[in-house]
């Protein structure tokens, strides 16, 4: 599946097609370069989980956890950019979370590759030379 986001108007409605895609799977690993837009991407997907808290970046916490107001689930935002061993995020439990069955969200994934389940849906995002983001979504 492909989305694309043409501006900040337009992101709602590829949040809610990203939404309606997941199925069952729990596990979202975002890869793109600093800047595509994936803090942006899993923000707007919270909000439209309907997640009330402030949603940010978790680049220093590592992880930080919303709740939806509309159903109660949990969701876990992981951002590994800053880190630099494998162990420091097995030592947070990572597994434990990727195998709760609750929706995680993963910025840097390539950081923790072989901690993800195989089940993960990979989300490559670029941006286009005209500021377009494009998101292809792959899962086995």
């Amino acid at each position: 599946m492909i989305l694309i986001v043409h501006d900040l108007q337009t992101i709602h409605r590829a949040a809610t097609e990203f939404i309606r895609a997941m199925g069952d799977r729990t596990v979202f690993a975002f890869h793109g370069e600093m800047g595509t837009g994936k803090t942006t991407f899993i923000k707007t997907v919270c909000e439209v989980l309907g997640v009330e808290d402030a949603v940010g970046s978790p680049t220093f916490a590592i992880v930080n956890e919303y709740r939806s107001a509309a159903t109660g689930e949990l969701i876990y935002h992981f951002d590994f950019y800053r880190i630099r061993q494998l162990a420091e995020a097995q030592d947070i439990g990572v597994e434990d979370y990727f195998y709760s069955g609750a929706l995680c969200f993963i910025e840097w994934p390539e950081k923790i590759a072989t901690l993800l389940p195989a089940d993960t849906v990979h989300v490559k995002m670029t941006e286009e030379a005209d500021g377009v983001r494009k998101l292809e979504v792959v899962s086995d």
